[in-house]
């Protein structure tokens, strides 16, 4: 297969795998939907007259629940598999991932803070205050592993890299200290930690699109700054990029998809510390191309965790979607770090 023909079925192929692995998971759950009343559900915006003789509850099963479900795991997925190609791209680290800079520590400390303050059923703007306070919380965060991490006004991958560190370290200590506070919360704040989509619907949905809109919007308009920086500091420069600001952007996107993410979903590890990987493998670094497969492929892992997770337990009960990733993307991961490690033998 010619290399143009390889990259036109990996344009293609994610999208329709997408669209394929959604259709089949909101025919999944406990509650029987066949897989023709969802197609018709589908295909009702286009011909109102196919869900003409659906049952109003099962309409609202398939559409409120499981399609919101489905769309929020594809949003997140997608998100963090997006923004864990460009920290590896802009740290030069191949283990950097979306929690590298502490950006989901500071998120599950914002949450905990607002369960451990009855904040959780609060409603802001017809939005509850958990996955706002979720919010600043990882944004609060970015901001601070920046003011550590700068020496003498500019920023280096290494210092963010170690200030990531002390700050999820001094957060994930806080968060223990909470937990410890407060008994009557720590299942909740543990669940949340662990990640979950239980219970979210369209109202989560919209509440990460925007972000993620404007945060992919500008990932792919600087993606040949995002190539450059792979090269080096001083060979960027030398081709014209100014390293300190496109670094502080990038990072700065990246983390406000991130930050939206994980408002809704809580932590959810591995997937953009594997895919941007695997990915990489498939097609080379070239991010113009790698950021659109990498979300597509983060997007499909999730949608599959998610899936796994609300149905491999009998009862209804759910496993928290992040150790499900856990499950699947650690292994692949020591898979990937094996490969790396023979092709460097020989």
């Amino acid at each position: 297969m010619s290399s143009g023909t390889r990259v036109f079925w990996w344009g293609i192929g994610p999208p329709l795998l997408m669209a394929a692995a959604a259709f089949a998971a909101c025919g999944i759950g406990a509650f029987d939907i066949s897989y023709e009343t969802v197609g018709r559900l589908w295909l009702s915006p286009l011909f109102p007259r196919m869900d003409g003789e659906v049952d109003d509850t099962v309409r609202y099963i398939a559409l409120n629940v499981r399609l919101a479900r489905v769309c929020l795991a594809l949003v997140v997925g997608g998100a963090l598999a997006l923004a864990g190609a460009v920290y590896q791209g802009v740290l030069l680290n191949p283990l950097a991932d979306p929690f590298t800079l502490g950006v989901s520590t500071g998120a599950a400390f914002g949450a905990s803070v607002a369960i451990l303050l009855g904040w959780g059923g609060v409603q802001l703007l017809a939005v509850s205050a958990l996955p706002v306070a979720a919010f600043a919380g990882a944004l609060g965060t970015l901001f601070l592993v920046y003011l550590l991490g700068s020496v003498e006004g500019r920023v280096y991958s290494t210092t963010l890299v170690l200030a990531g560190i002390i700050v999820s370290t001094f957060f994930s200590a806080l968060i223990s200290l909470l937990k410890s506070l407060n008994e009557d919360s720590v299942s909740t704040i543990v669940f949340w930690i662990m990640g979950s989509l239980s219970g979210k619907g369209w109202m989560h949905v919209t509440l990460v699109l925007p972000y993620l809109v404007f945060g992919t919007a500008a990932i792919l308009f600087y993606s040949r700054e995002l190539d450059l920086l792979a090269l080096g500091d001083v060979q960027a420069q030398q081709l014209g990029v100014n390293v300190s600001r496109m670094r502080f952007s990038l990072l700065l996107a990246a983390s406000l998809v991130t930050a939206a993410a994980v408002a809704v979903s809580g932590v959810i590890g591995f997937v953009g510390l594997v895919v941007p990987h695997w990915v990489r493998l498939a097609l080379g670094p070239r991010h113009r191309r790698l950021l659109p497969v990498a979300f597509c492929i983060g997007a499909l892992l999730v949608l599959a965790a998610d899936t796994l997770a609300r149905t491999i337990l009998p009862e209804g009960q759910e496993l928290p979607v992040g150790v499900v990733t856990a499950i699947l993307g650690g292994p692949f991961f020591c898979y990937l770090m094996l490969h790396r490690k023979h092709n460097l033998q020989l």
